[in-house]
Parts: structure tokens; C-alpha cells; sequence
């Protein structure tokens, strides 16, 4: 007998359950109608626990959701969900936020690759452009706010094609006096997109650039449509990661390094933030748009243009120097 909740479910009298959007590793996302306000829906997060799990880890859990909950709550950005609620009934928690509509990153890619093709690369970096405004915001918080477990599935794009960032599961504020702040429970986030030091917790903290990482993974895989070779196996044979534009020609190189400095395995050969990286992306597609212009019809005609106007040049001088002497 499934443990999920069912449609027509009520939670606290407001929130009417109406289906099942989700589920993985400890929790189910539903889509809910809001009883109180007219019209509007909702997701309600649900955390589901093993009985088989010890009451450490059980614990452990509940406060990890918890400070989700929390951290959410005080964020208003419109790449980010909106908290609203948040209670227990039963041991089991539940978080309630904005239902985004729309398809995730994944399920796009997964739609071109039925058909395929690659996803348009102007596109992806439009997309990147809004999940880096997204993540710069939630880097300058105080403290800082770390996504820690960014990939295509938790980014989806609205029909008004605005992208949001979604399933903070592993959030945490950044502190780096507070032991809090390493990776510990359900902190290793998802093996292809998730730097090393996600997974070596007593090394040292994870930062702004573990973020980067998981995004650089991220616009790998939407560009190649393949899945990224997991950081570990990297650290061990780093030739297994392809370079992106050998998998799409249609990718600039420019642009393929930038992204896989992002990926870089260790975190200080990475820049040291979102911003910085940004600006590397930019500047990468203006070398990428002066080089179309050169080799543009339009320019090689200006060329010869100029070539003819100083052959030209170069004659009347030798005719007036003759003339003169």
C-alpha cells in the first residue's frame, strides 16, 4: 500500500492534495490547492522517512528540512519559489511554496535528444544568464546561501520562459567558524554535477565555487546532452571527460572553456565566484561575436574594400610624387 498522500487529501484544513508531482530519496513534492485562497496552487513538500533509519538519522533529517524551511522563507527573488508555510502532522513534515509550472531542464533536454538534436546553445546561455542572477543573490546573502545541489532537474522553466531554481533539499548557510556548514547528511548532492569536496566533508568546507561546479556540470550536460563524467572519476582519469565541442561542434571552444573552468576539479583553480565566472562567460561571447563579424560576408567585402581604396591611394601619391619631380 503506497504511503503517499492521495488526491482530495486535506492537510490542516487549506491545502486539498491534487496530485503527485515527485518523489525521491526521503520526501514527495505535491501539487495542492490552496482551500483559503481561491485559485491559488501550491507544492507541498512531505518528508517520508524509512522505518528501517535510526533515530539519529531520522533527526537529522527533520532538521536538515527544516532549515530548509527556514532559509527559504527569507528569500525573494524571482528565480527562487516562495515559501509559505511550514508544520508537522504525525512526524511528518511539510513545506509549502509556489507551484512553478513548466517542464525542468532535463525533461527539455530529454525532449531534443527524442529528436535528435541539440539544444540551441543561444538558449542554454540564456538560461545560464537568469540561474547566475539566481545564484549571485543567493551568494550575497549574509550569510551566504549554497545551493550545493544544482543540476537540469532542479531548474525549470515557466511557459513565460523564465527559469527557476528549485528543491533546495541540501541548502545550507555558509559559515565558515560554524561545523554545520561541511557537508554531513544527505550534504553529497547528485554524483555528476557535485564537486569533490562535497563528498570530503573533513577536509575543509564547501563554498561559492561548489556551486559553480554543479553549474558548469549543469550546462555540460544540456549542451552535449551528455551526462557528465562524475568528479571522482575525473580526480582518477581526467581524459574520460570529452571536450564539449567534440560531442557539439556547434559549440564555441571560447565558450567550452569557460565552462570547463567552472568544472575544474579542484575548487582553487575554479574563480572564486559566480560573478567573476560570469564575466569570463561574457567576454567569451563577444571574442566569439567579433570573430563572426570578421568572418562575416560584410567584413571580408570591407576588407578587399579597403584593400582597393589604399591601392588607390598609394597610385595617386606616386602619380603627384612624378608629376611634382
Amino acid at each position: 500500500m503506497s504511503t503517499n498522500l492521495q488526491p482530495g487529501d486535506n492537510l490542516r484544513d487549506r491545502y486539498q492534495i491534487v496530485g503527485l508531482i515527485g518523489t525521491g530519496g526521503m520526501g514527495a513534492v505535491y501539487l495542492a490547492r490552496d482551500i483559503r485562497l481561491t485559485g491559488r496552487q501550491c507544492a507541498v513538500k512531505e518528508t517520508l522517512f524509512s522505518p528501517t533509519l535510526n533515530d539519529k538519522i531520522i533527526e537529522s533529517a527533520r532538521k536538515q528540512f527544516y532549515q530548509e524551511a527556514s532559509i527559504l522563507a527569507q528569500l525573494d527573488h524571482p528565480g527562487l519559489p516562495k515559501v509559505s508555510d511550514y508544520f508537522s502532522i504525525d512526524e511528518h513534515d511539510y513545506l509549502v511554496m509556489d507551484y512553478i509550472p513548466g517542464n525542468n531542464l532535463l525533461e527539455i533536454l530529454a525532449q531534443a535528444q527524442r529528436e535528435s538534436r541539440f539544444l540551441d546553445v543561444d538558449m542554454v546561455l540564456e538560461w545560464v544568464e537568469q540561474i547566475c542572477d539566481t545564484l549571485v543573490f543567493l551568494h550575497s546573502r549574509q550569510p551566504t546561501v549554497l545551493h550545493r545541489d544544482l543540476k537540469p532537474s532542479n531548474i525549470k522553466l515557466t511557459p513565460d520562459g523564465r527559469i527557476k531554481v528549485v528543491d533546495f533539499g541540501l541548502v545550507k548557510p555558509l559559515d565558515p567558524n560554524d561545523p554545520s556548514t561541511l557537508t554531513g547528511f544527505r550534504g553529497m548532492g547528485s554524483v555528476p554535477y557535485a564537486p569533490l569536496e562535497q563528498y570530503l566533508d573533513h577536509l575543509g568546507h564547501t563554498d561559492a565555487r561548489s556551486d559553480l561546479y554543479a553549474l558548469g556540470a549543469t550546462i555540460y550536460h544540456l549542451l552535449t546532452g551528455h551526462v557528465p563524467v562524475s568528479a571522482q572519476e575525473r580526480f582518477l582519469a581526467p581524459e574520460l571527460l570529452p571536450l564539449p565541442q567534440t560531442i557539439n561542434p556547434s559549440i564555441p571552444p571560447v565558450i567550452a572553456e569557460v565552462v570547463l573552468k567552472a568544472m575544474s576539479p579542484h575548487p582553487k583553480d575554479r574563480p572564486t565566484s559566480i560573478v567573476i565566472w560570469r564575466q569570463m562567460l561574457h567576454s567569451s561571447a563577444v571574442t566569439m561575436s567579433i570573430k563572426a563579424n570578421d568572418d562575416s560576408p560584410q567584413s571580408n567585402w570591407l576588407t578587399w574594400e579597403n584593400r582597393l581604396l589604399m591601392a588607390v591611394a598609394v597610385i595617386m601619391f606616386v602619380t603627384a610624387v612624378w608629376i611634382t619631380f
